[in-house]
């Protein structure tokens, strides 16, 4: 069984949804998720975005801060890039409808972060990244155009080793036409056939014993991009939260790293 759309996008958490919202505008779009709609890296994260708000603050701080916690890894240029169109993008996000918690003169209530020497953490309480992605779930659902799939699980991504014998592709430029999909509410495996495929399938946290990160981040999206011959690169940078919630016998699960920006300390059993 096949399906087509303009564009197939693979992966439900704010990369996913902010850019099934913005191809709406230019065809169709098959959005899909290994669980449910909401099951993603996005729904976890508690502290809040980092952006420019704070009449004492600017881009070049934020910047400086960016490049100072990265020990100078980060390319300057992407660094730029994200700082000045953050308070654009919040914006948007408000116009999506999310309620950013407000301090008592109406403004945003800032919190901070460890590593910024200013309050910039634009923040829906301490459920963040739930409200955020609740809104654009429900800004794809008000899309005619869009088809949100839940338990939806992309297996592989259909290249010319898919269509052509090995040796006719042997030389041949790198296309995708879409992906295999299995469908977990029959059981099936389908074609999803695109014009351009985009992956927004988060990080492999899972393959670590410890990580904050879902049961679903098994970096999956990751090794289908390997299989069919795209370029993968910075894998060495993964995140891990130094504030976590740890019992032996239940799972581990984030405690935001605001509190390290409040003056919260880490300290070793030695004290």
């Amino acid at each position: 069984m096949s399906f087509e759309f303009d564009f197939l996008i693979i992966g439900t958490g704010i990369a996913g949804l902010s850019c099934a919202l913005k191809l709406a505008r230019h065809g169709t779009v098959a959005l899909i998720s290994k669980k449910e709609k909401a099951e993603a890296n996005t729904t976890y994260a508690q502290g809040g975005i980092a952006s420019v708000f704070h009449p004492q603050d600017s881009y070049e701080q934020h910047i400086q801060d960016t490049l100072k916690s990265s020990a100078g890894l980060c390319k300057i240029e992407a660094v730029r890039m994200m700082v000045e169109r953050g308070p654009a993008l919040v914006k948007e996000l408000v116009d999506l409808g999310v309620a950013f918690t407000r301090a008592p003169d109406g403004l945003f209530d800032l919190g901070r972060e460890g590593g910024h020497q200013h309050q910039r953490i634009v923040h829906v309480k301490d459920h963040t990244g739930r409200d955020v992605e609740l809104a654009l779930i429900d800004a794809v659902r008000r899309q005619s155009n869009i088809a949100l799939l839940e338990n939806h699980i992309a297996i592989d991504l259909i290249t010319e080793h898919h269509v052509f014998m090995p040796a006719q592709a042997r030389g041949a430029s790198l296309n995708c036409w879409g992906a295999y999909v299995l469908d977990l509410n029959d059981h099936q495996v389908k074609r999803f056939i695109a014009k351009a495929t985009i992956m927004a399938t988060g990080g492999c946290g899972q393959v670590y014993l410890h990580t904050t990160n879902p049961k679903i981040a098994t970096g999956d999206g990751l090794a289908m991009c390997f299989r069919a011959g795209a370029a993968i690169a910075n894998m060495e940078f993964l995140q891990f939260h130094p504030t976590t919630l740890y019992h032996p016998d239940a799972e581990s699960f984030l405690i935001t790293e605001a509190l390290r920006g409040y003056g919260g300390r880490l300290i070793n059993k030695n004290g």
